[in-house]
């Protein structure tokens, strides 16, 4: 398949194909950012509407956009997948070049566009190895790289989450977190999901999550998350409050959840 980098800040669309390796890695970005959201059959329509539209009013906030031009370089590298079972990954949007308030608003504008879907199962390893290989596949040089992941279960196939994280994390990549807890839990679901994301999930220099817990603050969650991956990495040891009340959670050192209750949850269910 033909990877593609566009630039929405001028009349310019780099293909990978056309261009050499070394050309390509002339692109420097501030951060190199991975959107990965889950799309699994737990995620209800109102969720999936308010996870799009959380991103979509972030890259149209004019404080993302301040954001972005205050970074050393000045542009970051952003590119939207989707991810529900262990084979189920796909990109929504490709790597594209933000550098402006035009190329930010035309990345939210692409978004709006796309429709939207469900699958089944719940795969956070897979999301996270193919995130992976989308970050060594970039085309870009950035002096951070993140993937950002958000859903509301835990991984229930695939390979080990922890596995997944780990290689991630040796590959410098750091993984950030939003867990969605709107509603109760439901069949497969677990209780403080929070806890999970932050144990089990996150990880690597920085890493930090938002959890989401009220449908009210869930724009103001995802913004939140956005401001601080383009505009700096949290203090270690440190939570705190920040726009509209969201509440960010560090990543622990140890682990406190159980990192394989999805998977067990599965079995115990479904009588394996």
């Amino acid at each position: 398949m033909r990877r593609c980098l566009f630039r929405l800040a001028a009349p310019l669309l780099v293909c990978a194909g056309l261009i050499s390796t070394s050309a390509r890695a002339e692109v420097e970005v501030d951060l190199a950012l991975v959107i990965a959201v889950d799309v699994s059959f737990s995620m209800d329509p109102d969720e999936q509407t308010l996870q799009r539209e959380g991103f979509i009013e972030a890259f149209r906030s004019p404080v993302v956009h301040d954001a972005i031009r205050r970074g050393a370089v000045g542009r970051i590298a952003v590119t939207y997948m989707e991810w529900a079972g262990a084979s189920d990954q796909r990109t929504l949007l490709p790597w594209t070049i933000i550098e402006g308030s035009d190329s930010a608003n035309g990345f939210a504008e692409m978004l709006s566009r796309k429709p939207t879907r469900r699958a089944s199962r719940t795969s956070i390893s897979g999301a996270l190895d193919f995130a992976s290989k989308m970050q060594e596949e970039s085309g870009v040089t950035a002096l951070r790289r993140v993937i950002d992941v958000s859903g509301d279960g835990p991984n229930n196939q695939g390979r080990s989450v922890l596995a997944a994280r780990a290689d991630a994390i040796a590959r410098g990549i750091t993984i950030n977190g939003l867990p969605i807890m709107l509603k109760d839990a439901g069949y497969f679901d677990i209780q403080e999901l929070d806890l999970y994301y932050r144990d089990c999930v996150i990880g690597g220099q920085g890493a930090f999550m938002v959890p989401a817990k009220d449908k009210e603050q869930f724009r103001d969650a995802v913004k939140t998350k956005i401001i601080m991956e383009i505009a700096s990495m949290p203090t270690p040891g440190r939570a705190a409050e920040h726009e509209g009340g969201s509440h960010v959670v560090l990543a622990q050192d140890g682990n406190r959840a159980n990192c394989f209750a999805g998977e067990q949850q599965w079995r115990d269910r479904m009588g394996n």
